[in-house]
């Protein structure tokens, strides 16, 4: 069922960079797919951009951009309908502390009382600054009011711009890490922001970038110890104990700048998984072929759809 979103609470959220994790309840082990599809629709008189709806409803833009790639990303058309990718295929790794997948701009943070998982949107880092991925840490330190130094490189690019960087930028509402800082191995920070945007965008100098109620929500309930992993998963499949398969597809992500400012589309890497199913006859490949090329970003059942079963597959 559509949702009409209130112009006056997107209002008050741009102006407050409010975020809403999503919360799932775990599926029992052998089970990875959580969540459900929805959609909201745009107010006739609409005057805000996607970033909105993505704060609005806990996504990032990239979310939001790879479910609805004929959106017009600075303003809506009014009366149609956003697709909010709620459904997902969780990583394929242990189901404990904090886990970004990279590919997907996402973190997945497993309270340590169990039964469910709280999914975050984030900025990443930008091409050639990269947030480090196949890497296994911890949370070192936490700190509210964190400051900011910037390196020398980072104080040479923005040179480059015109801009000047100070040696150092003071705690405060001005300070581009935001209000507070989960900071993970040596170099490397899970923060807030100062800006209104860059969720779900590749944005940051390498650090891990979330809106200021999400960074918050980590920060009081994210012990100093626990574990963090980063990973790169842009495709995602689960076989479910009803037999049925699915298969979630984002936009991998480039490893290089002039790959990021190419206008080709990056390869995706074949899991061993998904080609042995293939061979196998246990897919169907034409559907794979699918969302392979789609790339929605939302998982879609790639074998046997009973008459009448709604699927994510329909709206590619």
């Amino acid at each position: 069922m559509s949702r009409v979103i209130s112009l006056c609470s997107l209002f008050m959220l741009l102006a407050s960079h409010a975020a809403l994790a999503v919360t799932y309840t775990l599926p029992p082990e052998g089970s990875r797919l959580v969540g459900s599809v929805r959609t909201v629709t745009v107010p006739q008189d609409n005057r805000f951009p996607l970033e909105a709806f993505a704060a609005q409803n806990g996504q990032g833009l990239s979310n939001l951009l790879e479910a609805n790639p004929d959106v017009d990303p600075f303003l809506p058309k009014a009366g149609s309908e956003l697709i909010i990718p709620e459904q997902l295929i969780l990583p394929d790794t242990v189901r404990e502390g904090i886990v970004v997948n990279v590919a997907e701009m996402r973190l997945y943070y497993y309270p340590k009382e169990g039964g469910t998982v709280e999914v975050l949107p984030i900025g990443i880092g930008q091409a050639g600054r990269e947030t480090p991925r196949n890497w296994v840490t911890a949370v070192e330190r936490k700190q509210a009011g964190p400051t900011w130094t910037p390196t020398a490189n980072t104080r040479r690019e923005y040179a480059k711009e015109g801009k000047t960087l100070p040696a150092m930028v003071p705690a405060g509402p001005d300070n581009p890490m935001g209000l507070y800082a989960i900071y993970i191995g040596r170099l490397y920070a899970i923060h807030g922001t100062n800006a209104n945007f860059g969720i779900g965008l590749r944005v940051s100098q390498g650090c891990i970038r979330l809106r200021n109620d999400d960074i918050k929500y980590l920060f009081d309930n994210v012990p100093e110890g626990t574990r963090v992993q980063l990973i790169d998963q842009p495709v995602k499949m689960t076989t479910e104990p009803d037999g049925s398969r699915w298969l979630e597809v984002h936009e991998p992500l480039s490893r290089n700048r002039a790959e990021f400012e190419s206008d080709k589309k990056v390869p995706l890497p074949m899991m061993p998984m998904l080609r042995a199913s293939m061979q196998r006859g246990e897919v169907d490949a034409v559907r794979v072929d699918q969302v392979l090329l789609r790339r929605s970003g939302m998982p879609v059942k790639v074998n046997g759809v009973a008459s009448g079963e709604p699927t994510t597959a329909d709206r590619l």
